[in-house]
């Protein structure tokens, strides 16, 4: 099975479908700026070396989402060495590893968040993500779990929807089940939490029920080529032709280039 779609701050580069790494990419500023927030000081107490870190690690997010990865990272790395104990900065520098390919550095450096404040969501969120992407996804659920219990972290639905992911990823099917539920009882139009719980019944082989949280998915967002295949897949096995047939040509039409194209093809013979 593939890895499992997880929503995080950071565009991943390994997920199961495209809706989560573009609510990677839409919700980074938010959650980067937001964990900051959570690690304010009082101005008047907060030491010279933590301002410094602040302000180097605002300037390489900016720098990095203008994709200028060279200065970014010369900017970060100037914040971790102002304050090491900085998990914003610790954060984003993993983040900015991540988008160019240096896994082992990434990791590294979402454990020294960790460990800079490990009762804060987002980082527990952040390096839940990390460890289920690189296969430690019982390590991973224990993260997502704890986000849960910072009073502070705004985003519950996301943590429970990454448990969630990464016990479908892992085929725990009854565990990813629960957690998804649980992540649709707060936010019930969550995309990522409706789509993997419309592939965790295609794969359970009840497709009356992928259908219906596909078309939940559907009334909550766009759709993209990595979810017209799965819906495609879905009307197939529902023996449903026809409607198979229109995600095939929306397919074609919107992503003709896409390798979910392809397979469409491949699958239905053309």
């Amino acid at each position: 099975m593939n890895k499992p779609a997880l929503i995080n701050t950071l565009p991943l580069h390994m997920t199961r479908y495209g809706p989560a790494r573009l609510v990677y990419l839409v919700v980074a500023l938010l959650f980067l700026s937001g964990c900051a927030s959570q690690q304010e000081q009082d101005p008047d107490n907060e030491s010279d070396s933590r301002k410094a870190a602040e302000s180097n690690t605002a300037l390489g997010l900016e720098y990095m989402n203008r994709g200028q990865y060279e200065v970014a990272l010369g900017k970060l790395k100037k914040a971790i060495r102002e304050d090491p104990d900085y998990a914003p900065g610790q954060t984003v520098i993993a983040v900015l590893y991540e988008r160019i390919g240096e896994q082992e550095l990434a990791g590294k450096h979402y454990k020294k968040a960790y460990d800079a404040d490990p009762k804060n969501g987002d980082v527990n969120n952040n390096f839940g993500v990390y460890l289920c992407q690189t296969g430690k996804e019982k390590q991973a659920i224990e993260h997502f779990l704890k986000a849960l219990d910072d009073p502070f972290y705004s985003s519950p639905s996301i943590a429970l929807t990454n448990a969630g992911s990464c016990a479908l990823g892992n085929d725990d099917y009854a565990m990813a089940d629960e957690y998804l539920r649980r992540a649709l009882k707060i936010e019930p139009d969550l995309p990522d939490a409706l789509m993997n719980m419309s592939k965790l019944n295609f794969e359970q082989k009840n497709y009356l029920g992928a259908r219906a949280f596909m078309q939940r998915y559907e009334a909550s967002t766009d759709h993209n080529a990595e979810t017209l295949l799965l819906a495609y897949k879905i009307e197939i096995a529902s023996n449903n032709n026809r409607t198979a047939n229109t995600y095939k040509l929306m397919l074609e039409s919107n992503f003709p280039e896409s390798t979910q194209t392809a397979e469409v093809r491949r699958l239905s013979g053309r």
